[in-house]
Parts: structure tokens; sequence; C-alpha cells
């Protein structure tokens, strides 16, 4: 494999894949974002991703300049695809990436793309844009691949090393070459698919079954909640059936489950098909933070409690446990939600940017030493550090440690629940 590689975009899709690449070959790592070369300069990936050992054992070139990618004859774009207020794909991160690539584009380079995105979008987006900026021309000067991303945030088990790796090329050669140099680094191999299109579609839709198995989680949730059945209850005990699928309701956010189906229909929309089962689901899981606290409101106004100047702690303001990642965290919707009704939100985040969280959301992160005692506590991510000590966190910034708990995502035991405190879970 004799290939010069070049990774664009190094964030927590593509510094895995560059650490991976750089273990057995010297690489170029590109991003335009220059604070996040310098600090992975200096041994730093503060999207805690890959360890500083990983890190430091890598041979990869660190730049901010584009001009750097004009000796790659093998460029993957690793860029963030996400949606706009509308909900409709914003393909500008992977358009701008394109046009640098193309203006660095020499004969013989494959450019092979890892960004989530509809079936069709890599021919019919990407492809264009290399041909404008090189003046090179698609399957005879420079090649297309596609190879989607099956990056976990926070899995530590199951890495782009020791997992399956999809890949495809615009010609049977090209899908030799793709395939060779990832069998080059990935230990799982790699699964050659027969286009770029059913490469793009696979990976959709892949988020997309999760999106609705969790929708059907977080319906039965609704549901039982009126019923007044515990929801954890119920799928512990259908749990025990051999082909029960082991899924749990919650809050669905992210960069992937919480945003790629709205790829597909979208794609599936322009061309003349309403996708409703998917839209269901989508709506069902952005409508779960509005539940959660409406369900909260229900509990401080039954203690006779009054709900204007309550105060609820929220724990926890990353999309999932354990990782530093806001993007599309849904949680920013219970917080909303709760200070419509005149509520005192304070929230904590042990993983979070302080500054990012600003920035993003418009909140104030506090410190869990900051905190007034809080009438609820809402444990909407379940960190480690919020979850190792049992009870012990909640029942420590509740006023008097008696009030109300939200466990949105049913992680404490409910057996040993203090009596002072009225639990809630979906």
């Amino acid at each position: 494999m004799n290939r010069k590689i070049g990774l664009v975009g190094l964030g927590y899709v593509g510094l895995p894949v560059a650490v991976a690449f750089g273990q057995n070959h010297h690489i170029v790592g590109f991003d335009i974002n220059e604070h996040r070369i310098q600090t992975l300069k200096d041994g730093i990936d503060y999207t805690n991703e890959v360890e500083l050992a990983e890190l430091e054992a890598a041979d990869i070139h660190f730049t901010a300049s584009p001009e750097a990618l004009s000796d790659c004859d093998f460029i993957i774009v690793a860029v963030p695809t996400p949606i706009n207020e509308n909900k409709q794909p914003d393909l500008t991160p992977l358009i701008k990436s394109s046009e640098t690539v193309g203006k660095q584009l020499k004969k013989g380079t494959i450019v092979v793309y890892e960004s989530t995105v509809y079936p069709g979008a890599t021919e019919e987006v990407c492809l264009p844009i290399l041909e404008k900026e090189s003046g090179l021309t698609a399957g005879k000067d420079f090649f297309l691949g596609y190879s989607p991303e099956r990056i976990n945030p926070g899995d530590k088990e199951n890495t782009f090393k020791t997992i399956t790796k999809v890949v495809s090329g615009q010609t049977p050669e090209v899908l030799d070459i793709v395939a060779s140099v990832y069998e080059s680094v990935v230990e799982a191999g790699v699964y050659k698919a027969s286009s770029l299109k059913v490469a793009e579609a696979a990976k959709v839709i892949e988020n997309t079954q999760r999106d609705l198995n969790i929708a059907l989680m977080n319906e039965l949730s609704l549901i039982f909640d009126k019923l007044g059945i515990d929801t954890n209850e119920v799928l512990k005990a259908a749990g025990t059936k051999w082909n029960f699928l082991p899924f749990a309701p919650g809050l669905v956010g992210g960069h992937c489950i919480g945003v790629d189906p709205y790829y597909l229909t979208y794609k599936a929309e322009s061309i003349g098909y309403h996708p409703e089962m998917i839209l269901a689901g989508r709506r069902i899981n952005d409508g779960m933070g509005k539940h959660i606290a409406t369900s909260l409101i229900k509990k401080i106004i039954r203690k006779n409690s009054p709900v204007m100047g309550s105060v609820v702690t929220v724990l926890g303001l990353t999309f999932k446990e354990n990782v530093p990642d806001l993007r599309n965290s849904r949680v920013i919707d219970i917080i909303k939600e709760l200070k419509e009704y005149g509520i005192e939100v304070q929230v904590s985040d042990v993983h979070a940017e302080k500054k990012e969280a600003k920035a993003e959301y418009g909140v104030d992160l506090q410190e869990i030493a900051e905190l007034k005692p809080a009438d609820a506590v809402v444990l909407a991510v379940p960190h480690r550090e919020y979850i190792s000590d049992g009870w012990g966190m909640i029942s420590h910034l509740l006023k008097d440690q008696k009030g109300i708990a939200i466990d949105v995502k049913g992680k404490l035991d409910k057996d040993t629940c203090p009596e002072n405190i009225d639990l809630w879970r979906l």
C-alpha cells in the first residue's frame, strides 16, 4: 500500500481514523480549526476519543494549510453533515471541504468520503465541485470512494479498527484500492459494497433503524406512564425472551441517530415519496424532552408546591453519557420547557466545555459545588460521576435531601431510592 493518505476533518470521526492510519503510515491531518490543530500538536484531544499514547505514536502531520493535501493521492473526507433549523440536510461543511480538496487535487488521486449523506450525494454534490475546482474529470483523472463512518463517541471497545468497514469505489479497480488501504489498518476487515449509493444508503439506515426502535420504546413509555406501569420493569420482563431486542427509552440526540434519518427522508421526499414511519419516529423522539419536563411539573403541582420559582437542577447536557459532545443534545428541550414555567433551572455537566455550552445553547454551566439546594433533580445524562455513588449525589443536591428525582434513563436502582425522594423515570 503505497498511497500517501490525507485526512480532512479531525473531529470525533476524523481523528480516530487519522490516528489509526498514523500507526502504520505517515499521513497528513488537515482541519480548518487552527485551535484544534495546535492542541493536537500539543498532544491534547479535547474530544477524549483517542488516548495520549495513541496520539503520540501516530505519524501525523497536523496542519491547517490545505496545500499540504497536494502531496496526497488518497484523501479521506470526514466532516460533519448536520441539519438546519428546518430539519433538512446542511451540506455546507461537505461542500466547503470538497472545494478545498478540489483545489489541491492531482491526477490519480482517490477521494473517499466518510461523512453521512443521503444516497447519491457523493456523486451528485461532491463530484461536480471536485471537477470544477480541479479542472479534472472524475472517473478518468481522479476517482471517488465512499466508506461510511461507524465511530461511536465514548466507546472504547467498538473502535475504528475493530468494526467491519464498508467500502465502495467508482470502479471495480478503485474499489480494490480503497479496500486494500482500509484493510491495512482495520483489523475487522472490510465489506465491499456494490456501489457508492449502496454504501451511502447502508450508513443512513443503520441509525434510522436505531431511531425507530428507540421511538417504539419511547412511545411505550408514554403509554405505560399513563397506565402507572414502570417501563423499565416491563422491558426487563420482556427481555427474558431470547429474541426481544434490548432497546430502552430516552432522549435521542447527537450527531447520528437524531440527524441521519432526516437525510433519508429529505431524499425520499425529493423523489415524491413521503416516509411516514421514519418521520413518525422522529416526531416521537423529538418530543420526549417536553414530556419529561411536563411530567416533572405535574409532580411539583401534586406536592402542592409552587411551580413558579422552584429550583430544578439538571445534571448533564451532552448528548450521551461520558463524552463531552454537545452536538444536537436534546437535554436543552427539557431546560427550555422548564424555564417557560418560570422555574429556576441550574445546569451542571462534568464533561462539557462551559464556553461551548454557552455558545451553542446559551446555558451557563455551574460546578456541582456552586449549585443551590434544589426542589428537584433531573438526571438527564448519567455520567459515571453522577451514578457511581448510587443515590448519594441526588440526595446531596436536594433541599434537606428530599424532593423529586427524574432519572431519565433509569440508571439508578429504584429499589434503593430513599423514601423521601419522589422518583419518576421514562
